[in-house]
Parts: C-alpha cells; sequence; structure tokens
C-alpha cells in the first residue's frame, strides 16, 4: 500500500485541529511547546507525583503535544479530579475537555463523548455567566467527537451554538474557529456550497484583521481546512498569503508549520519540485528532532514521486540514524513506519536490508505498547506483516496482519482497517484459502466507501493514493467473486463492487464524498434497455450482462491487462481518417466479440432496444458506437449511452413538449484555442428547431450564462464552445468569452439554479470539448462533468471535431428531439446516422465521438 505519513502536520490536517485547540484557551501553550523545541516528557504517572491540579494539566498537555496520547487522557482524568478536590468546577470540566480529545487521538470515541459530556455535566452548577467560555471550548470538543462517531448534523447544531457563544463573548478568533469547523460539518453533510460560503466569510474575516501570530495560526487552518475538502488551488492561496505575513512578523516557529503544509498541498496537486521547496524550508526552521525527521521523510516521498532516486536514496539515509534516538511518540512510532515503506519502494534501486527493517519496526511496535497507542501499534505490526510478506512467509505475515486488525477492533479506523484487509486478502489467496479471502476483501471496500465519506478520518498518516492502493482492492474482490463460476450472489456483489468503485473514482475526481448512490435495477428504469459492464483485470476481461427479468450473466475473454491496454491504445488510434478501414474494422470486431457477441442470443431474444455502458478503464477513451459484428456497427442496431453507474441516474423521461435551450457559444478563438467559424450557423439553426435563449461570442461570459440560467427554467443548456476533460477537475472547463470556467464552478452555478427554481437540468450539450491529450484517465473529466452539473444527461465528444459535421449533428439531434416520445438516445442515434450515410461523413471520425453519459429516456 501507498500510504503518506505527514506527521508533523497530522494534528493539523484533522479539519483545523490547531484551531481548535486555540478556541479551547490552547492555543498559547501549543505555541510555547514548539517555539522552545523542547522534548516533552515521557509518560509519567503524574498523579502520583503532585496533586496540584495545575501542574497535573500542564504535564498532561506536554504529554498530548509530545504525541503521548493515553498518559495525556490519564494526566487530564487526574488534574479534573483534583480540580473537583479544590472545588474548582471550572477547572474541571476544562480538564474533562482535553481528556475527551486526548482519547479521540486514541480512536476512542465513545470515551471521548463521555468526557466531554462530563465537562457538560459539571458545568450545569456553574452560574451561566461565569461558565460560558468553558462551555463553547467544550461544544468545540464534542462536535470534534460527534462528526468521528458520524452524526454530521449534531456536529454542526453543536458548532453553530459554539459560534454564538464566542461572538457574545467577544471572541471573534474563537468564533471563527467554530465557523470553519462548520464548513467541515456541511461538508460531511453534502452541502458543498454552504461548506465554501462559509469559508469565504472566515476568509474575508480574517483579511481584515491585523497582522499578529494568531491571525497567522487561524490563517494556517483555514488553508488545511479547504486542503481538508479538497480546494487544493484556494488552500494554497491561503497558505502563501500566511507565509508571507509571518516571514514579516519574524515568527520562525509559525512558518515552519505553514512551510509543512504549504508542502502537503504543493504535493497533493502534483507540483512536486514547489512541495519539496517548501519542505527544505521547513526542515532548515525545525527545531524538534522529530518534526525535523518528519519533514525529511517528506522530502524523501516527494523524491519517490518525481522518482528521484539518488535523492531518495540520500534522505532516507540521513533519517535513519536518527530514528532510534527520537524521543517516544506517535508521531516517532509513525516516522519509523514511514520510513520502512518508503525504503522498500527503492529496493528496485537500492537493496534494503529486511532484516534491519524488521529491527526499526520492532522498535515502532514496542514504543506503541508503551505508549499504550493501539492505532500506531496497528501500523507497525501491519507494515512489519507486510515486510514478512514480501519475503513470502505467509504464516507469519497473515499472523501479524490479523495481530494488526485485532489491535484496534475496538476502535474506529476505516483507514487502518481497510489497508490490513486488503494485505490479509492477499496473505490468504496466496494460502489458497479463497473465501477467507473474500471476506477479507469485501471488509477492505466496506471500510474504504465508509472512509471516503467520513471527513474526519481522511488523515495525512494514511493518505492512499487512488490509483495505486484503493482501485487494485476493489479490482481482486472483483477477480475474487468472478473467478470459476460465479453465483447469482456473487455476480450481484461483482457488480455493486464495480459501481462503487466508479462512485470512488468520482469522488477522488472532486476530492469531497458528493455523491448520493441508489441501488437501482434495469428493469425500474427501461424494460427494453441492458447494461454492460465490461472488468478490465489484471489477467482477463470479464463482462457482466444485466436485462430485465433475466438472471445477471458474465462471460470473459483471457487476456493480460497490459496486452489488453495495446489493443485498446490502437483502436483508439485506429479512429483516425489515416488508419486503414480493413484494419479499424477489424479491431473493432474483435472489441464486439469481447463485449457482445456472446450477449447476442440473449439481447435477441428479450428484444433490447438500448445498450447502457458503465465503461472501466481505458474501454472509456472509446466510443461503443463503433463496435462490428462484421456488417454493421452497433450504432445501426442499439440506442447506445454510458453511465458511471445505474445507481447515480434520474430514471424520468425528458418532456418533449416543454423543450427549450439556453445557448452559448464563441465562434472566435479565446484563450488560446482556435476560432469555431461554423457555431454562429449551429446556434442559429438550432434556435430554428426549438426556443432557445442565445449568448453568442462576447455575450458569452460566465457571468451572463449563470444570469440566464437564473432567468428560465430551459431544461436544456447548449454550449458551443471548447472544452476540455481531463482525470485533473482542475483541468476540466469549458472556454466562455472571459476565461475559463471549471467543471466545479460550471457545477456550482448550475446547482444553485436548480435550488432556486423547480425542475432540475435536464440536458446538458457540450458540442466542441475534447479530452487532454497525453491523459489516459481523461474520460473521468467527462463523467465528472456529467455528475457535478447536475444534469440528468450529458452529451459530449470524446475528441475535437469538425465544426461543420457537429453544426449538422447537433441540428438534426434536436430536430429529432423535439418530436414527442423521442428519447434523448434515439435522436442522438438518428443525428449521428444522418452522417453515417453521408459520403463526406461516414468515417467514424465524424459521428462516432459523440457520446450519451447518463439518463438516455
Amino acid at each position: 500500500m501507498n500510504a503518506r505519513f505527514d506527521l508533523a502536520w497530522r494534528k493539523r490536517l484533522q479539519l483545523g485541529f490547531l484551531l481548535i485547540l486555540f478556541v479551547l484557551g490552547w492555543w498559547g501553550f501549543t505555541t510555547i511547546s514548539h517555539r522552545s523545541g523542547a522534548v516533552p516528557p515521557t509518560v509519567v504517572q503524574t498523579s502520583e507525583r503532585t496533586s496540584d491540579p495545575t501542574t497535573l494539566e500542564r504535564e498532561a498537555r506536554f504529554l498530548y503535544e509530545s504525541g503521548q496520547f493515553q498518559g495525556s487522557a490519564r494526566g487530564f482524568q487526574a488534574a479534573a479530579e483534583a480540580f473537583a478536590a479544590r472545588g474548582d468546577a471550572l477547572g474541571q470540566a476544562g480538564s474533562y475537555t482535553y481528556q475527551g480529545m486526548a482519547l479521540y487521538e486514541l480512536g476512542q470515541f465513545i470515551e471521548a463523548r463521555q468526557a466531554v459530556e462530563a465537562s457538560w455535566q459539571v458545568l450545569a452548577d456553574v452560574p451561566p455567566s461565569e461558565r460560558r467560555a468553558v462551555e463553547a471550548q467544550a461544544a468545540i470538543a464534542l462536535g470534534r467527537v460527534r462528526l468521528a462517531l458520524g452524526d454530521a448534523q449534531s456536529a454542526l447544531e453543536i458548532w453553530q451554538d459554539a459560534a454564538v457563544r464566542y461572538a457574545e463573548l467577544g471572541d471573534p478568533l474563537g468564533e471563527l474557529g467554530a465557523l470553519t469547523n462548520q464548513a467541515i460539518a456541511l461538508q460531511a453533510l453534502g452541502l458543498y456550497r454552504r461548506s465554501q460560503t462559509l469559508l469565504e466569510t472566515v476568509t474575508e474575516r480574517l483579511n481584515d484583521r491585523p497582522d499578529d501570530r494568531l491571525k497567522v495560526a487561524a490563517l494556517t487552518d483555514l488553508g488545511v481546512a479547504l486542503q481538508v475538502i479538497g480546494d487544493l488551488q484556494e488552500s494554497r492561496i491561503v497558505l502563501e498569503r500566511t507565509l508571507e505575513i509571518s516571514r514579516g512578523l519574524e515568527a520562525i516557529p509559525e512558518q515552519s508549520v505553514v512551510l509543512q503544509a504549504l508542502g502537503q498541498t504543493t504535493q497533493a496537486l502534483g507540483d512536486l519540485e514547489a512541495a519539496d521547496e517548501f519542505y527544505q524550508q521547513a526542515a532548515q526552521q525545525a527545531t524538534n528532532p522529530t518534526v525535523a525527521s518528519i519533514v525529511q521523510l517528506n522530502r524523501a516521498r516527494t523524491a519517490v514521486d518525481r522518482e528521484d532516486w539518488p535523492t531518495a536514496i540520500d534522505l532516507l539515509a540521513t533519517v535513519e540514524g536518527r530514528l532510534l534516538s527520537l524521543p517516544p511518540s506517535r508521531d516517532a512510532v509513525y516516522a519509523t513506519v514511514n520510513f520502512v515503506e518508503t525504503r522498500l519502494q527503492l529496493e528496485p534501486h537500492a537493496a534494503a536490508n529486511l532484516s534491519v527493517l524488521a529491527d526499526f519496526l520492532a522498535v515502532a511496535i514496542e514504543r506503541s505498547r508503551t505508549l499504550q497507542d493501539p492505532r500506531a501499534e496497528a501500523y507497525a505490526l501491519g507494515e512489519l506483516g507486510h515486510l514478512y510478506e514480501r519475503q513470502q512467509q505467509w504464516t507469519n505475515a497473515l499472523d501479524l496482519t490479523q495481530l494488526a486488525l485485532e489491535t484496534v477492533s475496538s476502535l474506529n479506523t476505516p483507514d487502518i482497517t481497510a489497508q490490513w484487509q486488503a494485505q490479509l486478502g492477499r496473505l490468504y489467496q496466496q494460502l489458497g484459502e479463497f473465501d477467507n479471502a473474500t471476506t477479507a476483501y469485501t471488509e477492505a471496500v466496506k471500510q474504504l466507501q465508509a472512509l471516503s465519506h467520513d471527513l474526519v478520518t481522511i488523515n495525512p498518516e494514511v493518505r492512499l493514493s487512488f490509483r495505486d492502493s484503493v482501485e487494485p482492492i476493489y479490482r481482486d474482490l472483483v477477480s475474487l467473486l468472478l473467478a470459476d463460476d460465479p453465483t447469482q450472489a456473487e455476480l450481484q456483489q461483482a457488480r455493486q463492487t464495480i459501481e462503487a468503485l466508479q462512485l470512488a473514482e468520482l469522488e477522488n475526481f472532486f476530492r469531497e464524498a458528493c455523491l448520493e448512490a441508489r441501488p437501482t435495477q434495469i428493469d425500474g428504469i427501461d424494460p427494453h434497455a441492458a447494461a454492460i459492464y465490461p472488468i478490465v483485470l489484471s489477467d482477463r476481461l470479464e463482462v457482466i450482462l444485466s436485462m430485465p427479468g433475466e438472471p445477471l450473466r458474465s462471460y470473459r475473454t483471457a487476456i493480460p491487462e497490459t496486452q489488453l491496454e495495446e489493443k485498446l491504445s490502437r483502436m483508439r488510434q485506429a479512429l483516425s481518417l489515416s488508419f486503414p478501414k480493413d484494419q479499424r474494422l477489424a479491431l473493432y470486431t474483435q472489441l464486439y466479440d469481447w463485449l457482445l457477441r456472446p450477449a447476442e442470443p440473449y439481447l435477441q431474444q428479450s428484444a433490447v432496444e438500448t445498450l447502457v455502458f458503465v465503461l472501466d478503464g481505458s474501454l472509456r477513451n472509446l466510443p461503443m458506437s463503433v463496435l462490428y459484428d462484421g456488417e454493421r456497427y452497433a450504432l445501426e442496431r442499439y440506442r447506445l449511452a454510458l453511465t458511471p453507474g445505474l445507481q447515480l441516474l434520474e430514471s424520468r423521461p425528458l418532456d418533449n413538449r416543454r423543450l427549450q435551450a439556453v445557448i452559448g457559444g464563441l465562434s472566435e478563438g479565446r484563450q488560446g484555442f482556435a476560432a469555431l467559424p461554423e457555431v454562429q450557423s449551429e446556434v442559429r439553426r438550432i434556435a430554428d428547431e426549438i426556443p432557445a435563449q442565445i449568448q453568442l461570442d462576447r455575450e458569452f461570459t460566465t457571468e451572463s450564462t449563470r444570469e440566464a440560467l437564473s432567468r428560465t427554467s430551459s431544461p436544456v443548456l447548449h454550449l458551443a464552445t471548447h472544452g476540455q476533460f481531463s482525470s485533473d477537475a482542475n483541468e476540466t472547463f469549458i472556454v466562455t468569452w472571459d476565461g475559463k470556467l471549471p467543471v466545479s464552478e460550471l457545477g456550482t452555478f448550475l446547482k444553485r439554479r436548480d435550488e432556486r427554481r423547480s425542475g432540475a437540468l435536464e440536458l446538458l450539450v457540450l458540442s466542441a470539448c475534447q479530452t487532454a491529450r497525453g491523459d489516459d484517465r481523461a474520460v473521468l473529466g467527462l463523467a465528472g462533468l456529467a455528475v457535478e452539473s447536475g444534469a440528468r444527461s450529458t452529451i459530449a465528444t470524446l475528441w475535437a471535431v469538425r465544426d461543420r459535421s457537429t453544426a449538422n449533428l447537433m441540428v438534426e439531434f434536436y430536430r429529432q428531439l423535439a418530436i414527442p416520445g423521442t428519447t434523448k438516445a434515439e435522436a442522438l442515434r438518428q443525428a449521428q446516422l444522418s452522417l453515417l450515410v453521408q459520403s463526406d461523413y461516414e468515417h467514424p471520425f465524424f459521428w462516432a465521438p459523440f457520446v450519451l453519459v447518463g439518463n438516455w429516456m
């Protein structure tokens, strides 16, 4: 697994954690500990040394900051008892609140909630005027715990109350901390626009404050919160502004924290050179040996991402000599595990001494047990199991992996559980225990799904790389389920798993758990449609066929994934005008043989009229309309549609009687894209077919389009302009006169329009877009746009096409769509056929790139 451990920054990334501590009244203390670079004490039984509650609380805070959470929790418990003995209810309540946060870090969420609720109970006997500030602090902590327990609505309400309390107290930074946390809760509830608006408010209010160190701390946490919700570009802007302020203040310790945060954000953005530079600067300013080691490990990870092997080797050699001398803490344990994992990734370029690495992990395990930190212990145990797995010592690896899972079995740790359940599945496969392997992989997928919807557990200590770490777990499970002769239950689970993977890909694309899935059968949508699920596995291509009223069926082609990818790449090349026709037809006959030939008898028997493809991997780069049975294209026999999954479909058909459109277009070259002279004709001719509001060239701006949509309930938005689809949401955009409209912004104002007016956007048409060159997953951007826009259906192009043929096709499409009872899929099919029968446009290059994504009705 490619887990990313970013340890010094861990507490910051968890939903603006230091801002929470600030509003808890802890900021001054944490600032002192970071600035001094002092090494916190090891775990001590503070209650045996002193009965002074203030001393007990101070020592417990040091333990917390050193990552010794179990000792910290005990210390806060002792402090609470000592405050109670003195009759100091406010001190007692504060210590219970801090104890709750320590237990939270240990993953003991129920106990954490009980501790914070004990704080509330103590405060009940304190006069309201005296308890208000401590109540607000407890509210911040309680909301944190409620969110961890999955109750985002409760967390939101608690933080709203906390914001009011801080406002009444005249504490603006406390109020902003509560608002920042509200934004996280809103994100978890799927209310992304409200979340974004709230963070914008926080930003504006912070910018209005004079520059000081508290502003630096608050802005840093805002930048981190923006990263958590996936707004990486804005996170970078905020953090770079924060760095500028901290340098003006000569606030060296704060600079180190900001630099680490910037390293994380730029690394997530893929700007590895910038990330390395920020990490280098952070390392130069780090005074704590654990922090210094962590930053160097981050640099090593960045070097690995850049495939700069010599630099990575040198950085790891520097860290290796420090690890065993680091003070005991969770961060030190994580740093050790991170070191081992990163060192193993360098093995092809520099042989690793596995015995030495095992010794490092043994020390990490012993330290975590001394700290009584089951989460850290589970990481170290699982990584040691992985080390044995690499040496093919299957039984030892299995025992260690099971022990890692048992260690956190009572905790809410989907990130850890998913990682080690997948490892358990691999090990059971090696031992030939396939039922156990299936069970383990099923649990791993379940935990990944929980993780994708639980922002509070997405820690940088286990920031999973989707393509390298998450996706293979889904595919390994599907491979096991479809082995040999699968049962109906296994086929259903395999179909659900591959749809879950499609959903996870889109959520990873947007960096937010943004999609509401509803289990849907093809029977309930269209009795004359069949769903085709091609699934790319390491050793074969599987296909699941789903038809109304019929059991699921599957068939397969034995072909290694690398060979399949080469074939699919060749098939994409075959759609160019210069490719020989006979070779193109042969390639697409082969693809027909793989995907549809085995299904032909069932399709004919059930009189299927529409094929709905849930495409996988590089198959998404190919138009299914070109599948060739030896005599005809699939387009000539079937209506065709694509969907990321039936669970995302809105199944209502289009009401042709109220067909009208908002049309925007660019005929002139803008933003570095070429002119589209036929757009004027396209727009005018479409307006002759259906009622339309037109915005062309200078009138086609982002704002004018937003206003037009807000004034009308038109079910169709047609954009005749350049655009690009990419696997990166930031590189998926539509070109307007005044700029590039990102997919996320387009989706935002389309959804706002739907909230204000009755009726969703039925159809979004993009007639001149293309996929990003060199991006083998660029079509993910098309699926992402289709989902994010809120449109029930989207029509777009897989590659840039001639604008004259496009204009002809689009006019015919709307002519067909205006006929009562005509479905969107049939209207597009007839429009494509109208080109196919013309000698000038019979080549698939002209008609095949147009695809319908979503509801085909």
